[in-house]
């Protein structure tokens, strides 16, 4: 069966499957009980291609937009223009002077010429009564009319689902649709026949049944749907920073207004469309839109933002215009959600599952159907009234068809792959209450699989809360990690080398020290920046001051690959100087000279070079993040259109950076190792730190490796092959070596493997990883949007949870199908045996109804929603080549099967003699005493499939409280059933004595089961 399943179903990956495979495994599925419910949680083919055309369309639209607007700013430019525009009433009366229509347009189709007769960005920032520096003004009265004039910021999405929706799904199931008319056909001849109500009691029954299926699955597959909805209410929640009243704050997306003040940086998403104020360096990424490739330079002269794009370089302040559906990635949003996600692997698998049973049991019932109609036919054949029916011979033949049927119903596993939609909704749900957010729903099952994961440091090993507690300026080392300690530094210095600190650290950042709305000081930004701007303002710094004193021309961000950030700052005497940050070993190698003592500018000698060389090694060796902060005077005639120089600067100083280990991590890297899972560290920082801090944790061991990104580059394949199963720790790492790493341990190696994330430059590793792990703090939203997993609180024992859930999801479906395949093989056997060898069978229409009830909806619900426990993390990993059905479950399965075979064969040829039964209702006894052997059979194989290998089933049982609900409804009802609903289940009331003897015969099968489980079996 695996080898079937791998040939036909295999194509389908965790992500990134190609269209092919998608649509190969439906061919193979074509013919289902129940589509509508089959494949409910599968992706919408055409839908996604009704995107693709969108975006092929838009991809049009927009370049014939920035051509034209091209062309016209050449052709508009010196000439004055008239608007020829009217202010719709209702916009002038709520006290705006541009409406929401003429906004798009203007935007949406980059019309530099509808821009400038509008007055600019200042023009239309007036139009929409608001400000470019201080914002929106936030009364409550303002609010509501520029969103009744201009819409809000949310996408339309589909309506949720009611409760009746998934009754009438379920109803579509054409085994139930069959069962109802067969319902339909006894209950009139029934009632023609024997009259009202005794005629009626089978058909009432058949029909009951029914509707009790129908009820319990549609609830189920309702409560899955709202946990869906509730997953993607929190995928869709993101943060910006805005400017409103004068005071920068974070606001939702959805908050977001015309005439709000954005505020943007690299990896950000821009959220609305809207128009550039002022910024450095803007480079936006529009391949989501437009599929165009090279990133667009955006600038005062093209200051056109679109939403759904993405920051690739700069930052900025954007003015929002339009919002919602009115903007094109409203609109493709609204289609793109209704494309789905991929099916996950398991779904896949197990619809395959699915399919060969279902064909072994159509097989089988009409067989069944043939022998019991047989039997009835060559009876008629001998007395020579084969074409005489009356009917009775009518509603047993009925009967029989009924029974195949049923029969089909209850072999066709149809809950299989709606288990693992039910056991990976109610891990993502419990995922989220421990920080982990699954945005695609096959990372919960490639979780559990995951043989390796590469890690950041900062933020993710380490707490991300940095502070600056030793500096090394004018050649003398310094602990600063009290305001005492600074405030003696400064006193300390020559007053040249703190002024020259000061302009360097508040000029050359991302980072922002505001006043918020309590008037406190507030320091935006990276903890990096946070903790250089808290240390400038401890020595006594001002930040506003200090930026009113020079002004900034030119800025390039800090990004990992240059690991350095510059700008160019305007001096008030017209000169130009360069401040420069970033990797020490790197910032000090560009200097040429340095701040002495004294404050005298000096040159950099090879021996002040290697004491500063060693200060950073001495400083990295104490798990300390270091720094090199440099400046340079620029000659005169410098153009702002230069490259910023990479060679000749000062060097101002050092300073080391505390960023401590985070509470927990060397447990968790522990627990990672005894479940097999290999966990390496990636970072950009000095290999000293980083070795400091992963032997802190517990990742770097005796045996293993420390390299840095540029001698890793510069290996040959033979050389990597030997390499890299030995490193644990890559420092001062570029995007494209972690994204190497990650190919070779996927592809060489044939790993697993789990990637964390949190910058820009990581979206391709995170891409190209089996899972992605992005950061939900410090990570950006183009991170966020490659992985497949977002880390709320950015710890990594939140990744050893998702580790853990991963695993309890592959098991717990494990469990569930072994269960399942159980019921199917035993309720197949008994009742084709059964049709051969007496004519009958044993188990009706109705009594299989409710089988297939226990071992389908109640099933998954009791085994697929198992949590984990800390033994999961205590096996080795499934990898890559692991089986889903192993020998272990086939030996469970057949053991158990054979087990329950021989009681109801048993229970069928020598029941009467056993319980003492005669007289006319000696067989309705004894097929209720079947039934309910035979209910109890898998009542107490649900507990025993618990686990799997463990003799012990009954560890943490009575804490799972929906495990003891189903049990405890499952054996009410059917108690119920067979005491007091005997008419319409083709029950008898029991004797104390036979209920005992059901009950035991069920229960006998727990210790036959841990027999079974000593029994040794093969590699699985």
């Amino acid at each position: 069966m695996e080898t079937y399943l791998e040939e036909n179903f295999g194509g389908v990956k965790a992500k990134n499957s190609s269209e092919e495979a998608l649509r190969r495994w439906r061919r193979l599925c074509s013919v289902v009980k129940n589509p509508k419910r089959r494949f409910r949680f599968t992706a919408n083919l055409d839908k996604r291609g009704e995107a693709q055309a969108i975006k092929h369309a838009n991809h049009e639209k927009l370049r014939v937009a920035v051509l034209v607007s091209k062309a016209a700013l050449q052709f508009i430019h010196g000439l004055s223009l008239r608007s020829e525009y009217v202010v719709p009433e209702e916009v002038k009366a709520a006290g705006f002077q541009v409406c929401a229509d003429e906004l798009g347009s203007i935007v949406e189709g980059h019309d530099s010429k509808k821009l400038i007769t509008h007055g600019g960005v200042t023009g239309i920032a007036d139009k929409l009564t608001t400000s470019p520096m201080d914002g929106l003004s936030t009364d409550e009265e303002s609010i509501k009319r520029r969103q009744d004039i201009y819409g809000v910021n949310k996408f339309t999405e589909s309506e949720v689902r009611s409760f009746w929706v998934f009754v009438w799904e379920a109803l579509q199931d054409t085994t139930l649709i069959i069962l109802g008319v067969c319902a339909f056909v006894s209950l009139v001849v029934g009632i023609a026949m024997e009259g009202w109500p005794k005629g009626a009691h089978d058909g009432l029954g058949i029909v009951a049944s029914i509707l009790l299926v129908v009820f319990v699955t549609a609830t189920s597959d309702y409560r899955q749907s709202l946990q869906f909805k509730d997953l993607d209410k929190e995928k869709k929640k993101i943060q910006v920073q805005v400017t409103r009243n004068g005071f920068r704050q974070r606001l939702s997306i959805y908050d977001l207004l015309p005439g709000d003040v954005v505020h943007l940086a690299i990896g950000d998403q821009v959220p609305a469309d809207g128009l550039f104020i002022s910024g450095y360096s803007l480079l936006i990424n529009e391949s989501s839109l437009t599929g165009e490739s090279e990133p667009a330079v955006v600038n005062e002269d093209n200051p056109f933002l679109l939403s759904g794009t993405k920051v690739q370089d700069g930052s900025c302040k954007m003015m929002v215009t339009t919002v919602g559906m009115r903007t094109q990635w409203g609109k493709l949003m609204a289609t793109l959600s209704e494309g789905g996600d991929d099916e996950t692997p398991l779904q896949v698998k197990l619809n395959g599952v699915a399919t060969i049973i279902g064909k072994i049991g159509l097989f089988f019932a009409v067989i069944t159907f043939i022998v019991l109609s047989q039997v009835l036919i060559s009876k008629k054949y001998h007395e020579g009234l084969l074409l005489s029916w009356s009917a009775d011979h009518a509603l047993e033949m009925l009967e029989h068809f009924a029974i195949a049927v049923t029969i089909v119903v209850v072999a066709v596993p149809e809950g299989l792959p709606l288990a693992v939609t039910l056991s990976l909704a109610f891990a993502m749900k419990k995922m989220m209450n421990d920080k982990a957010l699954v945005r695609h729903l096959a990372a919960c099952e490639t979780m559990g699989s995951a043989t390796t994961i590469c890690s950041d440091k900062t933020g993710t090993l380490t707490t991300n809360h940095m502070t600056v507690v030793k500096a090394c300026i004018c050649g003398n080392i310094k602990e600063v990690n009290n305001p005492q300690s600074a405030s003696n530094l400064c006193s300390e210095l020559p007053e040249i080398a703190v002024k020259t600190l000061m302009e360097s650290v508040f000029n050359n950042t991302g980072g922002e020290v505001v006043i918020n709305q309590e008037g406190t000081y507030q320091i935006l930004g990276t903890p990096t920046e946070t903790a250089l701007l808290e240390f400038a303002l401890s020595l006594g710094g001002d930040f506003k001051a200090k930026r009113n004193e020079a002004k900034i021309v030119k800025m390039e961000p800090f990004n990992s690959t240059k690991k350095r950030m510059s700008v160019i700052l305007e001096l008030p005497g017209g000169r130009c100087r360069a401040h420069c940050k970033g990797a020490s070993e790197i910032v000090l190698a560009a200097c040429n000279k340095y701040i002495d003592e004294t404050g005298g500018v000096v040159p950099l000698d090879k021996t002040t070079a290697d004491k500063l060389n060693g200060i950073i090694e001495s400083f990295a060796n104490e798990a300390l993040r270091t720094l090199c902060l440099a400046y340079m005077e620029m000659e005169e005639g410098f153009s702002v259109e230069e490259q910023i120089p990479l060679q000749g600067y000062t060097c101002i100083g050092i300073v080391g950076i505390k960023d401590p280990v985070r509470p927990g991590v060397r447990e968790s890297v522990a627990i990672c190792r005894s479940a097999g899972i290999m966990v390496r560290m990636v970072t950009g920082d000095n290999i000293n730190t980083a070795k400091a801090i992963a032997r802190e944790c517990g990742i770097l061991t005796e045996d293993g490796l420390a390299i840095e990104g540029p001698e890793f580059r510069e290996k040959n394949l033979e050389e990597l092959l030997e390499l890299v199963p030995k490193i644990q720790v890559m420092a001062r790492s570029s995007p494209l070596d972690k994204h190497t790493l990650v190919k070779h341990l996927r592809t060489t190696f044939n790993e697993v493997v789990a990637v964390t994330g949190d910058g820009t430059n990581d979206a391709p590793a995170l891409h190209e990883a089996d899972i992605g792990l992005s950061m939900g703090i410090a990570g950006t939203e183009v991170a966020k949007e490659s992985a497949d997993v977002i880390i709320l609180d950015d710890n990594f024992s939140t990744i050893v949870t998702v580790a853990k859930w991963g695993r309890s999801v592959y098991v717990n479906i494990q469990k569930f199908v072994q269960f399942q395949l159980t019921v199917n093989v035993v309720a197949l056997l008994v009742n084709f045996s059964s049709a051969c060898f007496t004519g009958n069978a044993p188990l009706t229409a109705v009594q299989l109804l409710w089988v297939n009830m226990i071992m389908d909806t109640l099933g998954a619900l009791a085994l697929a929603t198992e949590p984990p426990n800390d033994d999961l993390m205590k096996r080795e990993p499934v990898g890559r080549t692991g089986k889903f059905i192993t020998n272990v479950m086939w030996r469970n399965i057949l053991g158990q099967s054979f087990y329950q075979f021989i009681v109801m064969w048993y229970l069928q040829t020598q029941g009467k003699n056993m319980f003492g039964l005669g007289g006319s209702d000696a067989n309705v006894v004894l097929n209720t005493i079947i039934f309910n052997s035979f209910v109890f059979c898998q009542v107490f194989n649900e507990i025993s499939s618990r686990e799997m290998e463990k003799v012990n089933v009954l560890s943490g049982m009575l804490k799972n409280y929906v495990f003891m609900g189903v049990l405890t409804s499952t054996v009410v009802f059917q108690f119920i059933m067979v005491q007091f609903l005997g008419e319409f289940a083709n029950t008898t009331p029991l004797t104390r004595l036979q209920w005992i003897a059901s009950v035991l015969l069920g229960l006998f099968g727990m210790p036959i089961s841990a027999i079974i489980k000593l029994l040794p079996v093969g590699s699985s």
